[in-house]
């Protein structure tokens, strides 16, 4: 029996489509001035039908007509004809066309920032599908590529995104979403590629603030700043543009840069508190303290009760070293925002508004108010409470307050057994207390394969104040063997190079804390560390002041920085510069017995001798509660025999000069 003969299949006919999508446009214009006219928009969709029958390969049709079914609210109408319609033949592709866009369309409605899984799942359905039907079609694989995205399906989403570039390999919105794939899974080397690929082709302003985004992510500031500069250019009066320069500038330490542009952003809008803040934040990082005080002013002049503008100024108060006034401004801002319940951000505002006033009452040298606060953050909310424990058993170990931090300790580990943080600082206790095996071994415990790192490093302070250097070499090795990033094998550089200095070992210090450098120039610890060593030897001066220096630049109210510029000034003999420096010292590191010391020998060398011996008492005085660990006892004898030898120079001198001396 013979084969029966199919129909054969309609050709298209284009002008007859044109003919019904011009009339189907016309209409859906009049339903849109006349507020939707149901006449109007009957016709209107009649006509887009029409035209799609005439050529059913025209997307743009489809997407024309679901447009109407959106914006005249028919999307219920719409999806049953659809349906109905793939009931009936399932590969009308149309039908899916309009489907998969009213499902794209209804993902964002089920609440304000919210996903609807059930229609992305829905919509994701009926692009796969039209791409199996018409794999060709380079806008259905972009759409079904943000579609995977937005369901963070990377796999899925790029293997889309490629399928439309190798249908169009010049497809900006394809490679520009390829590379925020690329992204979202941290292969921002593959991501910046693509973007600079476009970017240089094509440069536009999506584009250009893609890749600065991406360098940003990279955190490649500068990169960042040069692509946003070229962006400005392409829209020279866009402001949001302008501040990410700007920023962007500020973060590669640009400041003069940075600087005159947010001085332009204020000249353009004056109310621009955020760009005014910015500018005290700039001079604070000059330590030009006027200048910043000034625009801080001006920001609390546009918004005085801004939490950020008030956090600065405080800020700005502690680099000037006026602990007092920022603990009174940070206190009568506690009370200015206390509620009687707070949401989650209110909550973590307060918090960091606590830690900070626990920071400013220690370097106030007030432990035990430091504590209270501490203790307030961990009230406030407990998922805190650990770290707050922790950091109370840190405050008090660090005023050498050993009796009342072992309580803390005590307490912390009963209350958080598991808490690495308080386990940690429990066993830094014990080292002080020169418990050196207990502390190690409490500490070894915490190796688990997740956080050995942090924990090798702990370990090594350890072995340090226990004086086991080969113990400690081997926990730095180890904690070496796990570090990937240059700020962890900076922070490996600089642990071994403190080891090595206390074996005496310069030449390998010096390496080392030269590695730390090369990484970060501005690491103000080892740059402090490296000139004191110097220093201490009496070699290469003026280097160790340059770099002491330095170090002070980036906290100019340490008080180990100024003992060691101090002491510097002492090894050159300036004598005025020294005592007027190690002073200042001793005002911000009471309790340190070497600060006390060396503003003794500065004094003696003066022949201000009752005042020597006044701070070679203090040495020894706090040489007495200095833990086992770092007390070296050949220390204490050489402070000892300066004072008895200053006491019976004093002694001996006619009691003229006694008077003179008081």
């Amino acid at each position: 029996m013979p084969a029966q003969a199919q129909a054969p299949a309609k050709k298209s006919d284009k002008s007859a489509a044109y003919y019904h999508y011009s009339l189907g446009h016309l209409y859906a214009e009049l339903a849109g001035a006349y507020a939707n006219r149901t006449d109007y928009v009957t016709k209107a969709i009649e006509n887009y039908r029409l035209a799609m029958k005439e050529d059913p390969g025209a997307s743009f049709l489809s997407e024309e007509l679901s447009d109407l079914y959106i914006s005249t609210g028919k999307l219920r109408e719409a999806m049953l004809e659809a349906e109905e319609s793939l009931k009936q033949n399932p590969n009308d592709l149309n039908a899916r066309r309009i489907l998969g866009r009213i499902y794209t369309r209804k993902i964002g409605d089920s609440q304000p920032g919210k996903i609807d899984e059930n229609m992305l799942k829905l919509a994701i359905e009926q692009y796969q599908k039209i791409t199996e039907q018409a794999p060709a079609d380079a806008d259905t694989w972009l759409m079904l590529g943000r579609l995977q995205k937005i369901a963070s399906n990377s796999v899925d989403a790029e293997k889309a995104y490629k399928k439309v570039i190798d249908i169009d390999p010049d497809n900006e919105d394809a490679l520009t979403g390829l590379a925020m794939v690329y992204s979202d899974l941290g292969n921002t080397k593959a991501a910046t590629d693509l973007l600079r690929r476009v970017a240089d082709k094509n440069p536009s302003l999506r584009t250009l603030t893609a890749l600065a985004g991406t360098y940003e992510q990279m955190r490649d500031y500068a990169l960042a700043a040069e692509t946003l500069k070229k962006t400005l250019e392409l829209s020279p009066g866009n402001v949001d543009v302008k501040r990410a320069y700007a920023q962007n500038l500020l973060l590669s330490d640009r400041y003069a840069d940075a600087l005159k542009v947010y001085q332009e952003l204020v000249a353009e809008d004056p109310k621009d508190i955020q760009s005014q803040l910015r500018i005290s934040q700039i001079y604070l990082q000059l330590r030009d303290f006027p200048n910043s005080r000034a625009a801080v002013e001006k920001a609390k002049g546009l918004e005085p009760e801004n939490l950020e503008v008030r956090f600065h100024e405080i800020s700005l108060m502690e680099a000037e070293g006026k602990y007092v006034d920022a603990i009174g401004v940070l206190k009568e801002l506690l009370v200015s925002t206390s509620r009687p319940k707070y949401s989650p951000p209110e909550k973590g505002n307060r918090a960091k508004l606590l830690d900070r006033l626990a920071r400013l009452f220690r370097l106030n040298e007030q432990p035990r108010e430091a504590a209270e606060t501490l203790r307030q953050m961990g009230d406030l909310d407990p998922d805190l409470g650990a770290r707050a424990a922790a950091e109370i058993i840190e405050t008090y170990r660090l005023a050498k307050d050993y009796k009342k931090a072992a309580e803390e300790a005590a307490a912390a580990n009963k209350k958080y057994p598991n808490d690495r943080m308080v386990r940690i600082s429990g066993a830094s206790l014990l080292a002080d207390m020169g418990k050196h095996e207990e502390a190690a071994a409490e500490t070894k415990k915490l190796l688990d394969g997740k956080n050995d790192r942090e924990t090798y490093l702990a370990l090594a302070q350890i072995y340090d104040k226990a004086k086991n250097f080969t113990e400690m070499a081997k926990a730095i090795d180890a904690a070496d063997k796990l570090s990937e990033a240059k700020e962890e094998k900076e922070a490996i550089a600089f642990t071994r190079g403190a080891m090595y200095e206390k074996l005496k070992k310069y030449d390998l210090a010096e390496t080392e804390f030269k590695k730390v450098l090369a990484v970060n120039p501005n690491n103000a610890s080892a740059l402090n560390y490296l000139g004191y060593m110097l220093a201490d030897r009496n070699v290469r001066l003026q280097e160790a002041q340059q770099l002491i220096s330095k170090a002070l630049e980036a906290d100019p109210n340490n008080g180990a920085y100024l003992d060691s510029l101090g002491w510097v000034y002492y090894r050159m003999d300036k004598l005025p510069e020294a005592e007027s420096t190690l002073r200042h010292a001793v005002e911000r590191y009471s309790k340190d017995p070497t600060v006390h010391d060396h503003l003794g020998d500065v004094l003696f060398k003066q022949g201000k001798l009752r005042e020597a011996i006044a701070q070679w008492q203090s040495s020894l005085k706090e040489f007495e509660s200095t833990p086992p660990s770092d007390l070296d006892p050949a220390d204490v004898a050489k402070v000892q025999k300066k004072l008895e030898g200053a006491r019976v120079r004093l002694a001996k001198e006619p009691a003229g000069g006694a008077a003179k001396q008081q």
